[in-house]
């Protein structure tokens, strides 16, 4: 034999041995990064307590028409304001989007400018009072600039913790095995030259910010926790989402140290950081039960509600996102076996003034109404551009209801352990306060009481949902989905 011949095999054969060892090593990351353990009190679930009808509320944001003129009826953060207004011992908050960055020649509610003032003049007020502000850094655009309320919430001696989602387990393996082989050793630059992903009046962002985004992580709690209460949402105070339809719980007292404890796990992911000290153990008072749950222990919630559920009783659901196929197959389960569901859903075709596909919900809605012959019944949203972006469930069973809301999306994204996701599961009997309220606010959407919210599902249904329902299952299949 020739020896270049040779040479040149035993070149190839070195190739394929280091192509060997990389895919090896590759499959290795991968996999473990997809069913790694999470770090502690990550998926947390708290034990039931008991509260009174006065120890827990409901508010709601929502844009209507009436008359032929829109109008935004607007809860959610005027309770916020008064929240920070009232704690006298610490302030825990924690938010995925909180950003003053729109779209030009438009204008919002400066929802982050006012939070962000209310927290300055407490800390002016009380200097020693813990303040501590964990979110996400898709508001710095993945580190390629600052954000100038957290600067000065920074400079007035607040606690800004951007979390780390690399300790959590990778929603995209075949992406983030690379990016965490190959690109997660970068360093971080301000100096961005590539236009903005989100928004244009956001600075440039850079190729290590676009590497980090395509992992398609994130910090999606929407939670506030004071000594005397918490206040879980779904509400971003981003600017730009300033107008979305949204809903949240307040519960006073009974789950402030499971949040201290669950928001720790958050910031954490980060560094070890300092948190204030437990308040007094909650006394169970009253007969409504309220729960924290986090992350895939909000897919057990549901997944159990519905899985209980008979003939004769009811499932609504409020959702910017339905995709998780064992919420998905337990709806179809609960319908056919004649449970009365019914979805109010966002059209899925807006984000932020930017066109979008109508996925997942214009396939999943079609499929729900095909798999049980019509049995689940689908109203939209109608307020383009504004988003329904509430995230809640209620059952209503004969005697007692239950309601799961909070941050997290039907999808497996947010209920599998990817995101990090606060919710609060809510049981009480039919007649309360909380349950009435609730059932009222559904009916109300539903039925356009008092003015115009939804519309019938053919006025937006579409004759190629099942190209859509393709195009999602493909996306699924390879993980890379924003759902």
């Amino acid at each position: 034999m020739r020896p270049g011949l040779n040479k040149r095999e035993n070149k190839l054969a070195k190739w394929r041995m280091t192509a060997i060892l990389f895919l090896s090593i590759y499959i290795v990351v991968m996999l473990y990064n997809v069913y790694k353990p999470l770090p502690e009190n990550i998926s947390y679930e708290s034990k039931e307590y008991l509260v009174s009808d006065g120890d827990i509320d409901f508010f709601y944001n929502v844009t209507g028409e009436r008359n032929g003129r829109k109008f935004f009826k607007e809860e959610i953060f005027t309770r916020t304001l008064e929240i920070i207004d009232e704690a006298d011992k610490f302030i825990v908050i924690d938010y995925f989007l909180f950003n003053s960055y729109h779209e030009k020649d438009k204008e919002y509610p400066g929802n982050v400018k006012n939070i962000t003032d209310a927290l300055l003049v407490k800390k002016r007020e009380n200097p020693e009072m813990p303040i501590i502000f964990i979110s996400d850094e898709v508001n710095s655009s993945y580190n390629s600039h600052n954000v100038p309320e957290f600067e000065q919430m920074k400079e007035a001696g607040i606690d800004v913790v951007m979390t780390n989602m690399d300790p959590l387990r990778d929603s995209t393996p075949v992406y983030s095995g690379i990016y965490r082989m190959l690109f997660t050793w970068f360093g971080d630059s301000h100096n961005g030259w590539l236009s903005n992903a989100f928004v244009e009046t956001a600075p440039d962002m850079t190729i290590r910010s676009y590497l980090t985004l395509f992992n398609v992580k994130a910090n999606h709690r929407k939670t506030l926790t004071t000594e005397k209460t918490t206040l879980i949402s779904s509400a971003n105070p981003h600017d730009a989402s300033a107008y979305f339809a949204n809903a949240a719980f307040e519960v006073k007292g009974a789950l402030v140290n499971d949040m201290l404890k669950s928001e720790k796990a958050a910031a954490d992911t980060r560094r070890d950081t300092s948190f204030p000290k437990s308040v007094p153990e909650h006394q169970d008072r009253g007969s409504i039960r309220v729960q924290l749950v986090t992350e895939g222990k909000v897919q057990e919630a549901i997944r159990n509600e519905i899985a209980k559920t008979v003939k004769g009783d009811e499932i609504w659901l409020a959702m910017f996102y339905l995709a998780d196929r064992t919420v998905v197959e337990g709806l179809t389960d609960a319908a056919n076996r004649g449970v009365e569901v019914k979805l109010i859903l966002d059209t899925n075709k807006n984000s932020f003034g930017r066109k979008k596909t109508g996925l997942p919900n214009v396939p999943m809605a079609s499929e729900l109404i095909e798999d049980t012959d019509g049995k689940v019944k689908v109203r939209w949203f109608v307020h383009y551009p504004e988003q329904f972006h509430p995230k809640m469930m209620y059952v209503k069973q004969k005697k007692e209801s239950v309601i799961i809301s909070g941050s997290a999306n039907h999808t497996s994204r947010n209920l599998n352990n990817f995101n990090l996701e606060t919710d609060v599961k809510i049981s009480s009997a039919n007649d309360s306060k909380i349950m009435t309220e609730v059932n009222n606010y559904f009916h109300m959407l539903w039925g356009n009481e008092g003015a115009v919210y939804t519309a019938d599902y053919h006025k937006h249904a579409e004759d190629i949902a099942i190209t859509k329902r393709i195009i999602y299952t493909i996306q699924k299949l390879l993980h890379f989905t924003t759902f």
